[in-house]
C-alpha cells in the first residue's frame, strides 16, 4: 500500500475558506479519479505558534506506485495547478511518498 501524503502549510486569513474548499471540492476530486481508494485529513500540531500558518496532512492510500504515477502524470497536474491558482502566495506545499508496511 503507498500513501501519498501532502502537507500543507495555509495563511490563517484563509484557513477557514481553504479547509471548506478542501473539504467540499479539492478531496473529493482527487477520489473521483479512481486512483486512491481512501484519506486521512490531520491538522498538524506539532510546532505550532499563533504567528505561523496553520498546517494540515492528507494522506490518500492508492495500491501500487503504478497507480500512484498514472495519477501524477494524468491527474495531479491539473487538480494542483487549481489549488495554486486559487491560494497563490497563500500556501506551502510538500509531499512524501510512504510504503505501509
Amino acid at each position: 500500500m503507498i500513501i501519498y501524503s501532502v502537507t500543507v502549510a495555509i495563511d490563517e486569513s484563509i484557513h477557514q475558506e481553504w479547509l471548506d474548499w478542501m473539504k467540499e471540492d479539492h478531496i473529493p476530486k482527487v477520489m473521483e479519479t479512481g486512483y486512491f481508494h481512501e484519506y486521512r485529513m490531520m491538522r498538524v500540531i506539532s510546532h505550532q505558534n499563533q504567528d505561523q500558518d496553520i498546517s494540515y496532512n492528507i494522506q490518500y492510500e492508492c495500491e501500487s506506485m503504478a497507480k500512484l504515477h498514472q495519477y501524477q502524470v494524468q491527474k495531479a497536474p491539473e487538480l494542483q495547478k487549481e489549488h495554486s491558482d486559487k491560494y497563490e502566495g497563500k500556501f506551502a506545499a510538500f509531499r512524501t511518498l510512504l510504503e505501509k508496511v
